[in-house]
């Protein structure tokens, strides 16, 4: 995967300490040219389910992740492990299509849980803490063409920079996340036991193809505060599960 990533960087042709620019072409405000410095954040997706054994240490492991700087953590639940006594309420058969077309696209054999994918790029067992901090490590080292923000002038929107796409376009999702859960469970292979999911996707939307040219994307901020969620995350990424390539958080905390 990393001559890919070459590839597609090389294509993008945009650089982490880029400024943006305004659809004019003129330099942003200070407060985006500082903010596009930073390290961009590396996204963790954790497959699991409420109805496997062996996902409680990779859901504490991501509960952790969760609270660092630089980490956007997400976890989606899988519905294949429904049948065997527990439906897991959080399942939905879009995140098992989600992991199914990750698997294709790592040329994986079979989908799993848990599992983590860093970045769209690395595929590691969730309760593998080693193994996940060097992927972490390496996706942080390696850094990401676009730098998004989130532009907090009362609009609620986050802006995609400008630059050059990835061959076909990559994909704009909008990850919708909840905060802390606590569920008994009552049936199944954990059955006695007080789970606890953080970051739990509750929709994961396509908002869209980009293809070089400077967005602002409004996030409707009054309507996942209704709806209880915690936040969102922005994910940009080549083709539909290739490697991501921009990405940004919000969340309703600071609200």
């Amino acid at each position: 995967m990393h001559g890919r990533w070459q590839r597609v960087a090389a294509a993008l042709g945009v650089v982490a300490g880029a400024y943006f620019a305004g659809a004019d072409g003129v330099p942003s405000t200070p407060a985006f040219a500082e903010s596009a410095a930073r390290t961009p954040p590396v996204v963790v997706e954790l497959f699991t389910s409420q109805g496997c054994s062996s996902c409680p240490p990779a859901e504490a492991f991501l509960n952790e992740l969760a609270d660092e700087a630089g980490i956007i953590a997400l976890e989606l639940h899988v519905d294949y492990w429904d049948y065997i006594g527990w439906p897991d309420p959080f399942a939905s058969p879009h995140f098992t299509a989600r992991q199914r077309d990750y698997a294709r696209e790592l040329e994986l054999r079979y989908v799993y849980t848990p599992q983590m994918v860093i970045d769209g790029q690395h595929n590691v067992v969730g309760s593998h803490r080693d193994e996940v901090r060097a992927a972490i490590g390496e996706a942080t080292r390696r850094g990401k063409p676009l730098i998004l923000e989130y532009s907090e002038d009362g609009s609620d929107k986050i802006v995609i920079p400008a630059g050059r796409s990835p061959e076909g376009g990559a994909t704009i999702w909008l990850a919708i996340y909840d905060g802390l859960h606590e569920t008994a469970v009552e049936r199944g292979e954990n059955s006695g036991r007080k789970l606890k999911n953080r970051n739990v996707v509750r929709e994961l939307e396509e908002l869209g193809v980009w293809t070089g040219e400077r967005l602002e994307i409004p996030v409707d901020m009054a309507r996942l505060a209704a709806l209880g969620r915690a936040g969102c995350a922005i994910l940009v990424q080549d083709g539909r599960t290739g490697p991501i390539i921009g990405a940004a958080a919000i969340s309703l905390a600071s609200h």
